[in-house]
Parts: structure tokens; sequence; C-alpha cells
């Protein structure tokens, strides 16, 4: 890459005089009328034909070093783009849909750039990016949730550092700048080399986690939404025991709180609030690698509770049989066999009519229902929610068999335009969405080739994760209208209650830890071990349980990794056990 740099710069320098340099090394050439004529109307022939000959060499110079003439490629450059296949059912193919036409025709007009999407199976994409990187295919632009995979493969020059390339094409970037803005540009910089292996998408709201049940149970059994864990687990008890009046013959089926096999992650809210409000920043770092807060002080009090709760029978039996992608879980909820679950702040109002609250009511009954929830309180009384800043979300890169990294860098612009991202979410009035009387948008169910896989169309708004209007009034207006069918009622207490009290994710800047390089799927792999054998444990057994576990946890580069952590930590920071 930087001889690729370096060439650029010398041929730049022996075009000076045919073109203008701007702050960023590109080069802007003359336009022409395309006629021969200048466009001036005064002036001899002799100064038209040298300044069409200017113009000529201009972009004869343009094209030789690969520059733009008004933002333009003089000929057509190719890239290829990965996007997430959630395998849907009833969804569209997306690499070839009513968007990606879009994107596809908007970005060969702007910027003559053709666009090709791959996919990549979205519950296993981090398994799919090891292995395309390892083989030289990955696509030219990627993303993934997983920086470690990124280091790992930077560390081997698998990688681009995309540093010298935003040092040079910045100030032709003002769509991506002004979206992410230096916090998720630049928030993965290495403060020691001044690499930069990828860029951060930015989450449009920080909401994480709730906890949803069926409201048209608790009506049944004359309960009130639940306010504390106590209520909760109250509630859990009277699904299990009343299973006949609210199943009937399928009462067998009942599952009063589901858990996943992503134990961490579907149990987050009750982990947490078996955890230190009063965290120090050092303290969360440390013990920070695994986002599932394995071993955060607090994690084992909290897998305790669910242990008894497995025991009493108040959880699936079966969670740990499935694995990423299994839809047996969904299925549960659409069919009314579950009572409780904690996932994604919008889990049941996502896809439309095939949301689980949508097939939920069409299986059950117009009054089955999710609603959210907020009831697990920590130490100091509150429903602390431990969410991500604006960063934090996908982690875009270039692997450094990109041969285009300008025209990757100007895709990267283009979906950051408010325009563009606006109409990749809500596609098409009277076809995706209405206009209400207040403005705000509604989006109403898509048919065919206009029908979105993925929650605002995420999947290819990959520098934006959660609604982003044009306006940001119309955006606070839209958000609850924004998963129909779902009762924009529903949704907006979704909304009220993960917007409570959030403790938000704070960047630790310290040099890479070179403990972590590749470990960060076999550990995810023994930390759901973890998770999934201690809580399945005969309630007399679950110390030794969950104890042996840890031990092999930390013994297989798991403390090694918080040692070094913790090195780095006290090495940037002194004493101080806070960032600020």
């Amino acid at each position: 890459m930087k001889k690729k740099i370096v060439s650029l710069m010398l041929a730049l320098t022996m075009a000076a005089g045919l073109t203008a340099c701007g702050g960023s090394g590109s080069n802007t050439a003359p336009a022409s009328t395309g006629d021969g004529q200048s466009t001036t109307e005064s002036g001899t022939d002799t100064a038209d034909s040298a300044q069409s000959t200017d113009a000529a060499e201009a972009g004869d110079a343009a094209e030789a070093t690969g520059e733009l003439v008004d933002g333009k490629f003089p000929e057509t450059k190719h890239i290829t783009v990965e996007v997430y296949d959630r395998g849907n059912d009833g969804g569209t193919d997306p690499t070839n849909n009513m968007y990606t036409e879009y994107i596809k025709k908007g970005m060969l007009e702007d910027h003559n750039v053709e666009v090709e999407f791959v996919s990549v199976p979205r519950w296993t994409e981090t398994d799919e990016i090891n292995n395309l990187l390892a083989a030289g295919t990955a696509p030219d632009i990627c993303l993934t949730y997983s920086y470690p995979t990124i280091q790992t493969y930077a560390n081997m020059g698998g990688v681009t550092d995309l540093k010298p390339l935003l040092d040079q094409y910045g100030s032709q970037l003002t769509n991506l700048q002004n979206w992410l803005g230096d916090t998720n540009i630049y928030w993965d910089l290495n403060d020691e080399d001044g690499t930069l292996w990828a860029i951060e998408g930015k989450r449009a709201v920080s909401r994480r986690i709730l906890t949803f049940m069926r409201k048209d149970w608790l009506d049944k059994l004359g309960l009130e939404e639940p306010k504390t864990q106590e209520e909760f687990y109250n509630a859990i008890c009277a699904f299990r025991d009343n299973a006949s009046e609210l199943l009937g013959a399928d009462a067998d089926k009942m599952v009063p709180f589901s858990v996943s096999y992503d134990v961490g992650w579907r149990a987050a809210l009750l982990i947490e609030s078996q955890m230190d409000p009063d965290i120090t920043d050092k303290e969360f770092y440390i013990n920070g690698f695994d986002d599932r807060k394995l071993t955060q002080n607090g994690t084992k009090d909290a897998m305790r509770i669910l242990n008894k709760w497995y025991n009493e029978d108040l959880l699936w039996k079966d969670f740990a049989l499935y694995t990423a992608g299994d839809s047996t879980e969904d299925d549960m909820m659409k069919a009314g066999y579950v009572g409780a679950f904690q996932h994604n702040w919008d889990y049941p109002y996502r896809n439309g009519e095939d949301s689980i609250q949508a097939n939920l009511q069409r299986i059950v009954g117009p009054d089955a229902k999710y609603v959210a929830v907020d009831c697990f309180e920590n130490s100091k009384g509150e429903t602390l929610k431990y969410v991500d800043s604006t960063a934090g979300d996908r982690k875009i890169f270039f692997p450094a068999t990109n041969q285009e990294p300008l025209a990757s860098l100007l895709y990267l612009d283009w979906i950051s335009d408010p325009e563009h991202i606006q109409y990749l979410q809500i596609g098409d009035e009277g076809v995706t969405h209405n206009k209400l009387d207040d403005g705000a948008i509604e989006v109403v169910p898509a048919q065919g080739d206009a029908i979105m896989n993925s929650g605002n169309n995420i999947d290819y708004t990959i520098t934006c994760n959660g609604l982003h209007l044009v306006d940001d009034n119309q955006t606070l207006l839209s958000a609850a209208h924004a998963y129909s069918p779902a009762d924009p009622a529903d949704v907006q207490q979704a909304i009220d209650y993960a917007d409570t009290a959030n403790k938000v994710a704070k960047n630790v800047k310290v040099p890479e830890i070179k403990a972590e390089d590749g470990m960060g799927e076999a550990l995810g792999s023994k930390r759901d071990v973890v998770f999934d054998t201690a809580l399945v444990a005969k309630p007399e057994d679950f110390d030794q349980v969950w104890d042996d576990a840890i031990a092999d946890y930390l013994s297989s580069g798991g403390q090694a990794i918080m040692d070094e952590r913790t090195t780095a930590f006290e090495a940037k920071y002194g004493d101080s056990t806070s960032v600020d």
C-alpha cells in the first residue's frame, strides 16, 4: 500500500503543471462542454484549442493516476462489498434487489464505480471472514463485529492501514466525516504506531437489550408488568404453574423464560444487575475482553440465580442444543409458548409481517403480544443498562487484496450521505412507507423486491445502525412507527425503557493487547461452555462446575489477556482507575 501511495504521489507531481492539486492530493480537471469548445464565450480559437488540449491532458493525467474528474474516475472501477445473508424466509436476494440496484446505479453515476455485492452468512460471519481472508478472496469492503479477527490478520499483513488513505483523501469524504466524525473514524487508531485497521460504523441510537413478557398472559393471570426482579420471578413462576390455563393442550411446551445458547447476551440485564454499579473504568476494562461479561464481578452471582431458575423448570431446557442462526427459539415465541425473554431492544418487532409479534398474533390471536418491561434492578435500585458508545457497531475494513482503496472509500462516503441513508432505510412512499399527518414516517409491509432483509436495511447502511432520517425531528417522530405492523405504543414503550439509566462504554486507548491476538473465537467457545455447563448443573454442584470452567477459560488465555490489560491500563493511566 505504501508503494502504491508513493507511486501515486510521483505521478501527481509529474502532472502538477496540468492540474490543480487539492489539499488531499486529489486533482480536478477543467470542465468541457463535450463538443470540443471552451465553456467561455470570449477568446480566440487558439485559446479555445489550448484550453481543450489542457482539459484532455488533465483527463489523461487523472486516468493515469487513478484520480477523479468532477468526482468520477475516468475509467470505470470495480469493487466488491460484503453484505450479510440472514436467510430470511420470504426475504430477497441480499446481492440483488431494489436496494442493491439503487446503490449500484448511484455509485456508477456519481463516481463511475461498479459495485458487486458478496453475501456472507450473518450468523457465522466471523468464521466466513476468517476463511475469505485466509484464502485471499475477501471482498474489497469487509465488515465484522469481531475486531480481534481484524487485528489477527492485520498482524499478518492481511489488512490495509486506513490512516494514510484517510490523510490523503479525507477532504473528498465529507459525508463520511460529517456522519461518523473523528470519534467513529479514529476509534480504533493505535496511538503508539498510528495504524488504523478499521472504521467503526455508527449507532444512531445506543439502545441495547430489554426484557419482554407476554402482556396477555400477565393480564389473564391478573398480574402487573413487573418492576423488580422479584416481581419478574413471581410472574414466570405463575406462567409455569398455570401452563394448562395459558396453553391448554400445549401446556407441556410452556417455556416461562427463554435463555438461548448465547447466555451472556440473553441474560445480560440480570448479569449487569449483579455487578457493582460503581465499577471503575479500570476493572471494567480488565475484565472486558469478553463482551458477555464472563469474568466481571457479579456474573457468577447472576448465573447462580439462573441455575436456580433452570432447576425450578423456569427456563428453556433444551437451550444448549442449538446454535446461532437456528430458528427453533423464535418459532417457539411465534407459536406462543414463551412467556418472557431478553434480547435486542426491538427484537419482537423486527422483520415486519414475519416478526415474532406479527406471527404470534396470527397464530394465537390479536390480543397476544410481547411488551417491554424494566425490572432488573441493581444494588442501588436502578435498572442500569450498559450500552455501547456511538462506536462499537460493525467494524469496516479493507483487506490487503483491495486494489481500489479510493473507490472503496468513496463507497463508504456515498452510503453515508443523509439522503442515501434515508432512502435505504424507508424506501419509496406508498410502497415501503407512508407519511402521517404529523410528518412521521410509518413503515408498511413490503412485497417482493422491496422487502428489507434487516431492520432499517442496516445490511446496506453499514456506517449507520438505527433509524436516521435527514430531518432529526422527523426521526424522533418516526421511531415508533418503523416496525409495522407492531403497535407503535408497544414500540414506544420499548424505546422509553431502553433509553432509561444507560451507562455508556468508554474508549480505553491503550496499545494492542498481544495476548488477545487470535483468541476471540477460541475463548468465545470456552465462554459458552462456562455459561452452559454452570446453568444446567445441579444446585449443589454449581460452585464446583463454575469454578472449574472458569479456571479452564483463564488458563486457556483469559488470564494472560487480563494481566496484559492490567499492565497496559496502568502504563497509560498510572494510578487512576478512570479514563477521564
